[in-house]
């Protein structure tokens, strides 16, 4: 495949909705917020639950929870004075697939340039 052809492959990437991958981007760049994500892949947790092993504050818990939930990483559900929070794996998925289609992507180039570099050694 030529890199035209691949450099157009990337292109269609950008049909991905831009703002959502940028807010999972930035959302997941930061340390706490990753591990939250992490525990909630375990099940859904209360603020309480998760908070326990971060050296943090309830509130300070409860902003990371709102950047996740603001970013649709994270849903929330209500019983009683309780509130659960859960992953929304629909997000996470959708960046999983613009991450696989940059790895294809990159995958196809480094494959042809293996190939350039086989012919071209051949030929000297």
């Amino acid at each position: 495949m030529t890199l035209d052809k691949n450099l157009h492959k990337l292109k269609r990437m950008v049909k991905y909705n831009d703002e959502i991958l940028n807010d999972v981007f930035q959302v997941l760049s930061d340390p706490t917020r990753r591990e939250i994500i992490r525990r909630l892949a375990v099940g859904e947790m209360t603020v309480m639950n998760l908070a326990k092993p971060f050296e943090m504050s309830l509130p300070a818990v409860s902003k990371h929870l709102k950047v996740l939930e603001k970013a649709g990483l994270v849903s929330v559900r209500k019983e009683g004075t309780y509130r659960y929070y859960y992953l929304n794996p629909n997000v996470v998925d959708n960046a999983h697939e613009w991450l696989m289609d940059l790895r294809k992507f990159w995958t196809a180039q480094v494959f042809n340039l293996e190939h350039f570099l086989d012919n071209q050694s051949k030929e000297d």
